[in-house]
Protein backbone atom coordinates (compact mmCIF):
# COMPACT_ATOMS: atom_id res chain seq x y z
CA UNK A 1 0.00 0.00 0.00
CA UNK A 2 1.20 3.43 -1.06
CA UNK A 3 -0.09 6.52 1.19
CA UNK A 4 0.30 10.27 -0.21
CA UNK A 5 0.13 13.33 2.00
CA UNK A 6 -1.21 15.60 -0.16
CA UNK A 7 -2.75 19.52 -1.04
CA UNK A 8 -3.21 20.91 -4.34
CA UNK A 9 -2.09 20.88 -7.58
CA UNK A 10 1.22 19.32 -7.60
CA UNK A 11 -0.15 16.48 -5.18
CA UNK A 12 -3.56 15.28 -7.71
CA UNK A 13 -0.41 15.62 -10.81
CA UNK A 14 1.70 12.98 -8.83
CA UNK A 15 -1.03 11.00 -7.82
CA UNK A 16 -2.22 11.17 -10.99
CA UNK A 17 1.03 9.77 -12.53
CA UNK A 18 1.16 7.08 -9.36
CA UNK A 19 -1.94 5.63 -10.36
CA UNK A 20 -0.39 4.70 -14.17
CA UNK A 21 2.52 2.54 -12.16
CA UNK A 22 0.58 1.03 -8.90
CA UNK A 23 -3.27 -0.57 -8.72
CA UNK A 24 -4.60 2.25 -7.69
CA UNK A 25 -6.94 0.08 -4.87
CA UNK A 26 -3.25 0.15 -3.54
CA UNK A 27 -3.08 3.87 -3.28
CA UNK A 28 -4.32 6.32 -0.01
CA UNK A 29 -4.74 10.32 -0.80
CA UNK A 30 -4.68 11.60 2.73
CA UNK A 31 -5.64 15.47 1.79
CA UNK A 32 -5.50 18.93 3.22
CA UNK A 33 -8.61 20.50 4.58
CA UNK A 34 -7.68 23.70 6.00
CA UNK A 35 -7.93 25.30 2.86
CA UNK A 36 -12.09 24.17 3.19
CA UNK A 37 -13.92 27.37 2.83
CA UNK A 38 -17.77 27.94 3.60
CA UNK A 39 -19.48 30.13 1.14
CA UNK A 40 -23.06 31.00 -0.58
CA UNK A 41 -23.65 28.51 2.31
CA UNK A 42 -22.15 25.66 0.82
CA UNK A 43 -19.02 23.74 1.88
CA UNK A 44 -15.77 24.07 -0.25
CA UNK A 45 -12.96 21.55 -0.03
CA UNK A 46 -10.57 23.16 -2.93
CA UNK A 47 -7.81 20.06 -2.09
CA UNK A 48 -9.99 17.46 -2.31
CA UNK A 49 -12.02 18.43 -5.34
CA UNK A 50 -8.73 18.96 -7.17
CA UNK A 51 -7.74 15.48 -6.75
CA UNK A 52 -10.86 14.30 -7.15
CA UNK A 53 -11.15 15.91 -11.10
CA UNK A 54 -7.61 15.00 -11.90
CA UNK A 55 -7.84 11.51 -11.43
CA UNK A 56 -11.24 11.56 -12.84
CA UNK A 57 -9.22 13.62 -15.66
CA UNK A 58 -11.76 15.88 -15.71
CA UNK A 59 -9.75 19.19 -14.27
CA UNK A 60 -9.08 21.67 -16.38
CA UNK A 61 -6.01 21.66 -17.62
CA UNK A 62 -5.42 25.48 -18.40
CA UNK A 63 -5.72 26.35 -14.56
CA UNK A 64 -5.12 22.91 -12.35
CA UNK A 65 -8.22 23.73 -10.54
CA UNK A 66 -12.15 22.97 -11.52
CA UNK A 67 -14.11 21.01 -14.25
CA UNK A 68 -13.06 21.16 -18.29
CA UNK A 69 -15.35 22.63 -20.14
CA UNK A 70 -16.88 24.86 -17.58
CA UNK A 71 -19.73 27.46 -17.32
CA UNK A 72 -19.84 30.15 -15.10
CA UNK A 73 -23.31 31.69 -15.75
CA UNK A 74 -24.34 31.74 -11.82
CA UNK A 75 -21.04 33.77 -10.77
CA UNK A 76 -22.04 36.45 -13.72
CA UNK A 77 -25.45 36.36 -12.17
CA UNK A 78 -24.57 37.04 -8.48
CA UNK A 79 -22.36 40.23 -9.62
CA UNK A 80 -26.12 42.04 -10.34
CA UNK A 81 -26.42 41.66 -6.06
CA UNK A 82 -23.01 43.57 -5.75
CA UNK A 83 -24.19 47.05 -6.21
CA UNK A 84 -27.25 46.56 -3.69
CA UNK A 85 -25.34 44.31 -0.76
CA UNK A 86 -24.77 46.19 2.54
CA UNK A 87 -21.78 47.42 4.07
CA UNK A 88 -20.41 44.18 5.81
CA UNK A 89 -22.78 41.89 4.59
CA UNK A 90 -20.84 38.50 2.99
CA UNK A 91 -23.64 37.94 0.17
CA UNK A 92 -22.85 37.55 -3.32
CA UNK A 93 -19.34 37.00 -3.17
CA UNK A 94 -17.66 36.75 -6.14
CA UNK A 95 -14.14 36.51 -5.90
CA UNK A 96 -14.03 33.30 -5.13
CA UNK A 97 -15.11 31.66 -8.97
CA UNK A 98 -17.51 28.67 -8.83
CA UNK A 99 -18.28 26.84 -12.01
CA UNK A 100 -22.05 25.61 -12.89
CA UNK A 101 -20.45 21.93 -12.65
CA UNK A 102 -18.52 22.11 -9.63
CA UNK A 103 -21.58 23.85 -7.72
CA UNK A 104 -23.17 20.51 -8.04
CA UNK A 105 -20.35 18.43 -5.82
CA UNK A 106 -20.95 21.21 -3.01
CA UNK A 107 -24.25 21.17 -3.08
CA UNK A 108 -24.05 17.45 -2.26
CA UNK A 109 -21.46 17.77 0.36
CA UNK A 110 -23.33 20.21 2.32
CA UNK A 111 -26.23 18.54 2.22
CA UNK A 112 -24.80 15.13 3.26
CA UNK A 113 -22.86 17.34 5.68
CA UNK A 114 -26.67 18.30 7.17
CA UNK A 115 -27.49 15.47 7.58
CA UNK A 116 -24.96 14.09 9.31
CA UNK A 117 -22.43 12.64 7.26
CA UNK A 118 -18.89 13.32 8.30
CA UNK A 119 -16.50 14.81 5.58
CA UNK A 120 -14.65 11.26 5.43
CA UNK A 121 -18.00 9.38 4.11
CA UNK A 122 -19.47 12.38 1.65
CA UNK A 123 -15.26 12.12 -0.02
CA UNK A 124 -15.81 8.45 -0.42
CA UNK A 125 -19.34 9.19 -2.01
CA UNK A 126 -18.06 12.15 -4.50
CA UNK A 127 -14.95 9.99 -4.99
CA UNK A 128 -17.23 7.03 -5.96
CA UNK A 129 -19.62 8.85 -8.23
CA UNK A 130 -16.58 10.04 -9.90
CA UNK A 131 -15.25 6.48 -10.71
CA UNK A 132 -11.91 6.69 -8.79
CA UNK A 133 -10.94 3.41 -7.13
CA UNK A 134 -7.95 4.82 -4.72
CA UNK A 135 -9.10 6.00 -1.34
CA UNK A 136 -8.98 9.37 -1.14
CA UNK A 137 -9.23 10.71 2.83
CA UNK A 138 -9.77 14.00 4.45
CA UNK A 139 -6.67 14.68 7.20
CA UNK A 140 -9.82 14.90 9.34
CA UNK A 141 -13.17 15.27 10.01
CA UNK A 142 -13.52 18.06 12.45
CA UNK A 143 -12.78 21.72 11.47
CA UNK A 144 -9.24 23.25 10.95
CA UNK A 145 -8.77 26.64 9.09
CA UNK A 146 -5.28 27.45 7.73
CA UNK A 147 -5.05 31.49 9.17
CA UNK A 148 -2.67 33.71 7.60
CA UNK A 149 -1.28 36.91 9.77
CA UNK A 150 -0.72 39.73 7.01
CA UNK A 151 2.33 41.16 7.70
CA UNK A 152 1.46 44.70 6.59
CA UNK A 153 -1.88 45.00 6.64
CA UNK A 154 -1.56 43.93 10.84
CA UNK A 155 -5.15 41.46 10.13
CA UNK A 156 -5.17 37.63 9.76
CA UNK A 157 -7.06 36.06 6.90
CA UNK A 158 -8.24 32.57 5.48
CA UNK A 159 -6.49 30.61 3.05
CA UNK A 160 -9.10 31.26 0.32
CA UNK A 161 -8.82 35.46 1.29
CA UNK A 162 -4.60 35.13 0.96
CA UNK A 163 -4.97 32.99 -2.17
CA UNK A 164 -7.41 34.00 -4.42
CA UNK A 165 -8.66 37.19 -3.02
CA UNK A 166 -5.53 38.86 -2.13
CA UNK A 167 -4.25 36.66 -5.26
CA UNK A 168 -1.23 35.94 -2.43
CA UNK A 169 0.65 38.87 -3.55
CA UNK A 170 0.82 40.09 0.63
CA UNK A 171 3.06 39.09 2.86
CA UNK A 172 3.20 37.00 5.54
CA UNK A 173 4.35 36.86 8.92
CA UNK A 174 2.82 33.86 10.68
CA UNK A 175 0.58 31.32 10.15
CA UNK A 176 -1.79 29.08 12.22
CA UNK A 177 -4.52 26.15 11.85
CA UNK A 178 -7.32 27.20 13.65
CA UNK A 179 -8.48 23.91 15.34
CA UNK A 180 -6.04 21.52 14.92
CA UNK A 181 -5.43 20.85 18.76
CA UNK A 182 -8.90 19.33 19.03
CA UNK A 183 -8.96 17.76 16.10
CA UNK A 184 -8.46 14.10 15.44
CA UNK A 185 -7.68 12.21 12.48
CA UNK A 186 -10.26 11.08 9.73
CA UNK A 187 -11.01 6.81 10.21
CA UNK A 188 -8.20 5.21 8.15
CA UNK A 189 -5.36 7.70 8.04
CA UNK A 190 -3.02 6.68 11.12
CA UNK A 191 -3.79 3.32 9.29
CA UNK A 192 -3.11 3.91 5.93
CA UNK A 193 0.42 5.70 7.36
CA UNK A 194 1.29 2.66 9.65
CA UNK A 195 0.61 0.26 7.22
CA UNK A 196 1.67 1.77 3.81
CA UNK A 197 5.14 -0.10 1.97
CA UNK A 198 5.80 3.62 1.44
CA UNK A 199 4.81 7.20 2.80
CA UNK A 200 4.71 9.96 0.06
CA UNK A 201 4.90 13.64 0.71
CA UNK A 202 3.75 14.85 -2.39
CA UNK A 203 5.30 18.16 -3.78
CA UNK A 204 2.33 20.21 -2.59
CA UNK A 205 3.31 23.37 -0.43
CA UNK A 206 5.03 22.23 2.66
CA UNK A 207 3.51 25.25 5.11
CA UNK A 208 0.11 25.42 3.51
CA UNK A 209 -0.46 22.45 2.56
CA UNK A 210 1.57 20.12 4.19
CA UNK A 211 1.63 21.44 7.38
CA UNK A 212 -2.03 20.92 8.26
CA UNK A 213 -1.84 17.69 7.40
CA UNK A 214 0.80 16.77 10.07
CA UNK A 215 -0.20 19.44 12.13
CA UNK A 216 -3.90 17.40 13.10
CA UNK A 217 -2.52 15.49 16.42
CA UNK A 218 -1.10 11.95 15.78
CA UNK A 219 -0.25 12.12 12.24
CA UNK A 220 3.15 13.78 12.25
CA UNK A 221 4.26 10.85 15.14
CA UNK A 222 3.29 8.46 12.74
CA UNK A 223 4.52 9.92 9.45
CA UNK A 224 8.23 10.18 11.88
CA UNK A 225 7.69 6.58 12.78
CA UNK A 226 8.11 5.29 9.26
CA UNK A 227 10.45 8.08 8.59
CA UNK A 228 13.11 5.56 6.59
CA UNK A 229 10.04 4.64 4.18
CA UNK A 230 8.63 8.25 3.61
CA UNK A 231 9.80 9.88 0.30
CA UNK A 232 9.18 13.63 0.17
CA UNK A 233 9.21 15.77 -3.28
CA UNK A 234 10.54 19.05 -3.35
CA UNK A 235 7.73 21.60 -4.26
CA UNK A 236 10.69 24.23 -4.75
CA UNK A 237 13.06 23.84 -8.00
CA UNK A 238 16.25 26.22 -8.63
CA UNK A 239 14.31 28.39 -5.48
CA UNK A 240 11.43 29.33 -7.11
CA UNK A 241 8.05 27.15 -6.84
CA UNK A 242 6.29 25.83 -10.13
CA UNK A 243 2.86 27.09 -8.65
CA UNK A 244 1.62 29.18 -5.97
CA UNK A 245 3.60 30.87 -3.06
CA UNK A 246 5.52 28.35 -1.51
CA UNK A 247 8.60 30.10 -2.08
CA UNK A 248 7.65 33.36 -1.11
CA UNK A 249 5.95 32.09 2.05
CA UNK A 250 9.13 30.05 3.35
CA UNK A 251 10.91 33.24 2.84
CA UNK A 252 8.76 35.44 4.71
CA UNK A 253 8.79 32.84 7.56
CA UNK A 254 12.07 32.36 7.42
CA UNK A 255 12.49 29.56 5.32
CA UNK A 256 15.51 29.26 3.19
CA UNK A 257 13.57 28.94 -0.22
CA UNK A 258 15.88 26.30 -1.95
CA UNK A 259 15.58 22.28 -1.65
CA UNK A 260 17.90 23.08 1.07
CA UNK A 261 15.28 24.80 3.05
CA UNK A 262 12.51 21.76 2.28
CA UNK A 263 15.17 19.19 3.65
CA UNK A 264 15.26 21.35 6.85
CA UNK A 265 11.90 21.34 6.96
CA UNK A 266 10.88 17.39 6.61
CA UNK A 267 14.04 16.00 8.17
CA UNK A 268 12.29 14.80 11.24
CA UNK A 269 9.77 12.89 8.95
CA UNK A 270 11.45 12.12 5.87
CA UNK A 271 14.40 10.21 5.06
CA UNK A 272 14.55 10.84 1.54
CA UNK A 273 14.32 13.97 -0.86
CA UNK A 274 13.43 13.98 -4.18
CA UNK A 275 14.85 17.20 -5.81
CA UNK A 276 14.90 18.12 -9.50
CA UNK A 277 17.52 18.01 -11.91
CA UNK A 278 18.13 21.74 -11.73
CA UNK A 279 19.25 21.37 -8.07
CA UNK A 280 21.52 18.57 -8.24
CA UNK A 281 24.53 20.82 -7.26
CA UNK A 282 22.69 20.90 -3.89
CA UNK A 283 22.42 17.20 -3.60
CA UNK A 284 25.33 17.34 -0.80
CA UNK A 285 23.59 20.36 1.40
CA UNK A 286 20.30 18.03 1.24
CA UNK A 287 22.05 15.06 2.59
CA UNK A 288 23.95 17.26 5.42
CA UNK A 289 20.60 17.78 6.68
CA UNK A 290 19.79 14.29 7.23
CA UNK A 291 18.03 12.86 4.01
CA UNK A 292 19.11 10.95 1.29
CA UNK A 293 18.61 12.94 -1.97
CA UNK A 294 17.49 11.41 -5.20
CA UNK A 295 18.04 13.67 -8.12
CA UNK A 296 15.72 13.07 -11.18
CA UNK A 297 12.88 15.17 -13.60
CA UNK A 298 9.91 16.71 -11.17
CA UNK A 299 8.34 18.63 -13.47
CA UNK A 300 5.57 17.38 -14.64
CA UNK A 301 4.31 18.06 -18.12
CA UNK A 302 2.11 15.85 -18.66
CA UNK A 303 1.02 11.91 -17.65
CA UNK A 304 4.68 10.70 -19.09
CA UNK A 305 6.68 13.09 -16.64
CA UNK A 306 4.26 12.43 -14.15
CA UNK A 307 4.27 8.56 -14.31
CA UNK A 308 7.79 8.54 -14.36
CA UNK A 309 8.18 10.68 -11.23
CA UNK A 310 5.73 8.13 -9.59
CA UNK A 311 8.00 5.31 -10.67
CA UNK A 312 11.60 6.90 -9.18
CA UNK A 313 9.26 7.95 -5.61
CA UNK A 314 8.32 4.77 -5.50
CA UNK A 315 11.60 3.01 -6.30
CA UNK A 316 13.46 5.64 -3.59
CA UNK A 317 10.82 4.50 -0.83
CA UNK A 318 11.05 0.67 -1.83
CA UNK A 319 14.97 0.74 -1.61
CA UNK A 320 15.35 2.62 2.04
Amino acid sequence: MITVLAGGVGAARLLAGLVQVVDPAELTAVVNTGDDVRLHGLHISPDLDTVTYTLARAINAETGWGLDGETWATMGALARYEAVRPPGSTAAVTWFNLGDKDIATHLYRTHRLAEGATLSQVTAEVTAAWGLRLRVLPMTDDRVETRLHLRDEGIEVGFQEYFVQRRHAVAVDAVRFAGVEAARPAPGVLEAVGGADVVVIAPSNPIVSIGPVLAVPGVRDAVAARRERVVAVSPIIAGAALKGPADRLMAELGMEPSVVGVARAYAPVAGTLVVDEADAALAGAVEAEGMRCVVAPTVMHGPPEAAALGGVVLGAGRAA
